[in-house]
């Protein structure tokens, strides 16, 4: 122990400011627990500070600037002058957005009375927690604690972070833009990424070791992401082997030939759970084979009085999985009998065009013993969409043959991450093809996409042959 160090006794103990910690935070407040959270960073966490906030803003703004230079405009009667971009400008633009969501963030705490603890914190043992921070050492003793660390960034092998290798919360955080940059990986970030650089004109190339880019997504969907992505002028190789940094250059094989690539090398490949530091084996805390925390679908960790939520559970890395999580948690905490099983869990992409999608795709229903029926309805044929000059894009949709029952949807386009709302909430209600084609759809409307796309499954279609 250390000299001076002076254990307090705290009822509901939160570690973790990310998604999942303020949220359980909050939320045990409002059912009267008194909370403690243990700080280590800025509140908000990772995705809020330096993630997919960051990231979104900056591919907004990107996406308005590559607007007001497309040649599309002109068709419909607008002309438009030379346009820049000043990168500092934007970045500050950035910085103002995630600050004023982090002063909302400690607001909130503020008003629900939480105390806040600013440090490092590890177990002692299944009861106590140490808190090393710039005010000194706490050591604080809890009736229920609940974990919400969150997770890092992978290395690849042949790519560690470096100089010239980025983490892509590094790469969202340059203070100038280089004439050229690469971006290795085949998930969400990966292709966000590339289509914020595609959009202000920075030579771009995405790198993916596998065939696809996001091999879950029906390959129409992609087939039309790809093709927005060629549009930005990123240059798309698959099946890019053995990477690594070679004189400060890419070095890579495809298609049997050695190649190198210069400028700075984005690195997204997945996420580490944060449990290194937590101590967990003194508390007797269960870990996975890849540091993740074990739950229950209550999130309970192995001991009744350890919860986790979020990224650190190893879990699919989505703020709105932590939020619900979090309040699982925290209802869990107050005795409730909850548990988190969605049926659906949608997934945006902030390409051009945008991506969404949900539940399974016609593949993965096939797989899991569906005997399926599907239907597409273009944006091209979608009256709104042709009025706000916009036509790249598709409605996909999944279902039981027979019964209609709703499997899944992919959505290609405009607003697609809120057009797929629609479809979740299809999904986590039971609803077949026949409900959906029952509502009445605003004409003319983006969300028709989702009717026309259902009558196609079921035959019925309207404004397709």
């Amino acid at each position: 122990m250390v000299v001076g160090d002076v254990t307090t006794a705290v009822s509901t103990l939160i570690v973790g400011a990310g998604p999942g910690g303020y949220v359980a935070a909050i939320r045990a407040a409002q059912l009267g627990q008194s909370v403690t959270m243990v700080v280590d960073g800025p509140l908000g966490g990772t995705c809020l500070n330096r993630g997919c906030i960051p990231l979104k803003a900056l591919v907004s703004a990107s996406r308005r600037f590559r607007q007001l230079n497309d040649e599309s405009l002109q068709t419909m009667g607008i002309q438009t002058g030379t346009t820049s971009f000043d990168w500092g400008k934007m970045q500050a633009w950035k910085t103002g957005v995630v600050e004023r969501l982090s002063g909302g963030v400690e607001k909130l705490l503020a008003g629900h009375k939480i105390e806040i603890v600013h440090g490092l914190g590890w177990f002692l043992n299944e009861r106590e927690l140490r808190v090393e921070g710039e005010y000194g050492s706490h050591r604080l003793a809890f009736e229920k604690c609940l974990l919400a660390t969150g997770a890092s960034p992978c290395e690849l092998p042949g790519l560690p972070f470096g100089e010239n290798v980025l983490s892509p919360q590094q790469a969202l955080a340059l203070s100038e833009l280089p004439a050229s940059i690469n971006v290795v990986g085949d998930d969400y970030i990966a292709l966000e990424l590339a289509s914020l650089y595609g959009n202000l004109g920075v030579a771009t190339t995405l790198l993916t070791k596998g065939d696809k880019l996001l091999p879950e997504v029906e390959p129409a969907a992609m087939r039309l992401v790809q093709a927005g992505l060629r549009k930005l002028g990123v240059q798309v190789v698959t099946n890019a082997q053995w990477l690594k940094m070679a004189a400060g250059e890419l070095v890579y094989e495809a298609g049997g030939q050695e190649k190198r690539l210069a400028g700075p090398v984005v690195v997204s490949g997945g996420i580490q759970p944060n449990t290194d530091k937590l101590n967990l084996k003194e508390a007797g805390v269960k870990t996975g084979r890849n540091g993740e925390i074990t739950v229950n679908p209550a999130q309970v960790t192995n001991l009744p009085d350890i919860l986790a939520v979020g990224d650190v559970t190893g879990q699919i890395a989505l703020a709105s999985v932590a939020y619900k999580q979090a309040r699982v948690a925290a209802e869990t905490l107050d005795g409730r009998k909850v548990a988190y099983d969605p049926q659906a869990v949608p997934i945006v992409v902030h390409t051009t065009p945008e991506l969404a999608y949900t539940g399974l795709s016609a593949e993965a229903a096939r797989l899991e013993g569906f005997e399926v029926v599907t239907g597409r309805f273009p944006l091209a044929a979608n009256s709104r969409g042709l009025t706000l000059n916009s036509e790249n894009g598709v409605a996909l949709v999944v279902a039981e043959k027979g019964s209609g029952l709703l499997l899944g949807m992919t959505i290609v386009g405009l607003q697609a991450g809120d057009l797929i709302m629609e479809a979740s909430l299809g999904i986590e209600m039971g609803a077949t093809l026949t409900d959906l084609a029952e509502i009445l759809h605003p004409h003319p409307g983006l969300g028709e996409m989702t009717l026309e796309s259902v009558e196609s499954a079921m035959g019925l279609a309207i404004h397709t042959l």
